[in-house]
């Protein structure tokens, strides 16, 4: 058995993905397990929605989200659906033993996505700078991550599995494009302020939300996240 490790940014296809592994009967899913973690260690400048909540039911020790995930691989395969900013280290060793998948998107349309909820979110926030860090350090460690691109795959979604699936060592399931309108019992408690669309949804589709525009406001991050971008760009599964 092995982990699926998705590394992405928020307000991506990540959450849809995580549907979509769901629907396999040889897959564990997880959503976003390092969260409470994360809001309990990290140098934040906003509060996040729920984040009470968050704190008081999650688990908060790094080493035991690890143990856990670890423990559950052990019957099935586990397909964790995780922020790249949850990891606070420069050097999270205990993924390089997992299979890697970093999920990005043009950083314009996550910028203006992500503010309709957070309206002055930050570099930290978004999770690009450190999903192209991690590339680097899985690259020098020998387990050069998988890129996929959310554009790349509304394309057609089917094919774009079919070569993650391949890649992965997995079988391609059809079980993976579609799934029921409403929420999954993994959604995290975070669901309601976050899942509106995919809850929406029956399948992978593009969102109303890809085309609105940035707020003005948010120009200078767009400018600051762009280099980042670009790290991961040219290795982007078509």
């Amino acid at each position: 058995m092995k982990v699926i490790n998705l590394i992405s940014g928020p307000r991506n296809l990540s959450t849809a993905l995580m549907y979509s592994f769901a629907q396999r009967e040889d897959m564990t899913v997880l959503d976003e397990p390092f969260y409470g973690y994360y809001l309990q260690n990290a140098s934040l400048e906003i509060e996040h929605p729920s984040q009470k909540e968050i704190l008081q039911t999650m688990e908060l020790n790094e080493k035991k989200v690890i143990e856990n995930i670890n423990s559950l691989s052990n019957k099935k395969n586990v397909f964790v659906k995780g922020m790249a900013h949850h990891y606070l280290t420069d050097s999270p060793n205990f993924i390089l033993n997992w299979e890697n998948v970093i999920l990005i998107r043009h950083p314009k349309k996550l910028i203006a996505s992500f503010s309709k909820v957070i309206h002055t979110p930050t570099l930290n926030d978004i999770g690009i700078k450190k999903a192209s860090e991690l590339f680097l350090f899985l690259k020098k460690n020998g387990k050069t991550p998988i890129v996929i691109d959310s554009d790349e795959l509304l394309k057609n979604p089917g094919n774009y599995l079919k070569k993650l699936c391949n890649l992965l060592g997995i079988p391609f399931s059809e079980k993976m494009l579609r799934w029921k309108k409403g929420g999954i019992p993994e959604d995290g408690i975070w669901a309601k302020h976050w899942y509106k669309n995919v809850h929406n949804s029956e399948g992978f589709a593009v969102q109303k939300s890809s085309s609105q525009p940035l707020p003005n406001h948010l120009e200078p991050l767009l400018v600051e996240a762009l280099p980042y971008y670009e790290i991961l760009k040219s290795n982007i599964l078509i």
